[in-house]
């Protein structure tokens, strides 16, 4: 596995791993098993740590996972309930129920919370782009319809959801635009009327473009092109969400640094969205990606952690988690939020994806909510920094 500059890793995990485990296990019989500090807490002065929730965790039907949420992070973003097909599955209705549900844990546990997404070519319902005969309707129509979808919800949640996930996934791997429903009926300028009718319904909320595979360069040199004809066009852009779904194997530090510092230049705020790390094999042939309509059936050797994750795997990926971090610390000037896709492993998307029925060990918390060994590599990284950072510090008064 190619390495960057930027690794504190074998440091961390070689010396360390056999205190960790030592710590996960005498924390077996308490219940919520963390030490201190938090994640929140170690990177307090760095950038927000955030999780994707699903519903028992924001609605507190799971305590010990809710507790979790409380006890480590300061941002979250929801899974599934803010897109289209859940909060407005039908014309001229909309579910507000879980969604309130989920803003309301935030606000009341004084969390910045994101809104995840408003335009996106999977989850919207097919009415979304068809007339009552079933035929495509015209630009204006859909242009009407993104309207009143975006200020209706954006507009609920005004002042309570600091951030939005306006346009998710509309690049190609070549870096070109997905021929979406969106870009085929209104055409390339969907995207800036979605930041328009965003910014509208809540001035002050921040609004981000998110993708995944954007560590690659082809699809990286696409965004930065949207980025900048947004910019120049006066289209209010705050940030790109980078999701980080990485593996064992990818990407290597210094993409990972250069694509960070791409944004960096031109200006806008970096967030990684959607952080897990998976140790499964891929069935596909591409390079890895998280193209959602991907799906594979079960083949011999693809789900081979039924029974545990083995020590040498999960040193593995404590210590990807740990080259991570370092780099993720290395831009904390532009770097305002890392989140991960989910609280434990149990409910992580990888599990289903792109098979289904898998036992994935993407996260830092395991299936009964204990950290695992990236947890602690994670927090010690954040340790690492804060003492070289301290040193610096005492060296430049001291000149």
């Amino acid at each position: 596995m190619k390495r960057g500059k930027i690794n504190f890793s074998k440091a961390i995990v070689g010396g360390m791993f056999v205190v960790f485990v030592f710590i996960l296990t005498s924390c077996s019989s308490v219940k919520t098993a963390h030490p201190e500090p938090s994640l929140k807490e170690a990177f307090k002065n760095d950038f927000l740590i955030g999780a994707a929730l699903n519903e028992s965790q924001y609605c507190e039907s799971n305590s010990l996972e809710a507790a979790i949420v409380k006890e480590q992070f300061n941002s979250i973003s929801p899974e599934n309930v803010l897109k289209w097909e859940k909060i407005h599955p039908e014309p001229g209705e909309y579910d507000f129920a879980l969604a309130d549900c989920y803003v309301n844990f935030g606000v009341k546990n004084h969390m910045f919370i994101i809104g995840h997404n408003l335009v996106w070519h999977s989850q919207t319902p097919g009415w979304v782009f068809r007339d009552d005969n079933g035929n495509y309707i015209d630009r204006d129509t859909l242009l009407k319809r993104m309207r009143e979808h975006i200020f209706t919800v954006v507009g609920r949640y005004k002042g309570k959801i600091g951030g939005w996930d306006v346009v998710n996934e509309a690049l190609n791997e070549d870096g070109t635009l997905r021929n979406s429903s969106w870009r085929k009926i209104i055409g390339d300028d969907y995207i800036e009327k979605a930041f328009e009718f965003a910014h509208q319904a809540d001035p002050k909320a921040e609004l981000y473009y998110n993708d995944f595979g954007l560590e690659k360069a082809p699809k990286r040199a696409g965004a930065i092109a949207l980025v900048k004809k947004l910019r120049a066009e006066g289209i209010p852009i705050t940030g790109v969400g980078l999701q980080g779904h990485y593996a064992l194997d990818w990407p290597d530090d210094a993409d990972l640094d250069e694509t960070i510092s791409a944004f960096e230049k031109l200006g806008v705020k970096v967030m990684i969205t959607e952080l897990d790390v998976n140790v499964l094999p891929s069935p596909k042939r591409r390079s890895l990606d998280a193209e959602i309509s991907d799906r594979y059936q079960m083949q011999p050797g693809m789900n081979p952690y039924t029974n545990g994750l083995p020590e040498a795997v999960q040193q593995q990926l404590a210590e990807r988690y740990a080259d991570f971090f370092s780099v993720f610390l290395k831009h904390r000037a532009s770097i305002s939020r890392v989140t991960l896709w989910g609280v434990t492993d149990g409910n992580s998307w990888l599990n289903d994806y792109p098979i289904r029925g898998r036992t994935s060990y993407p996260l830092l918390f395991d299936r009964d909510g204990k950290p695992k060994p990236a947890f602690f590599s994670v927090l010690k990284t954040a340790e690492m920094n804060s003492a070289t950072k301290l040193t610096n510090d005492k060296s430049v008064s001291a000149r």
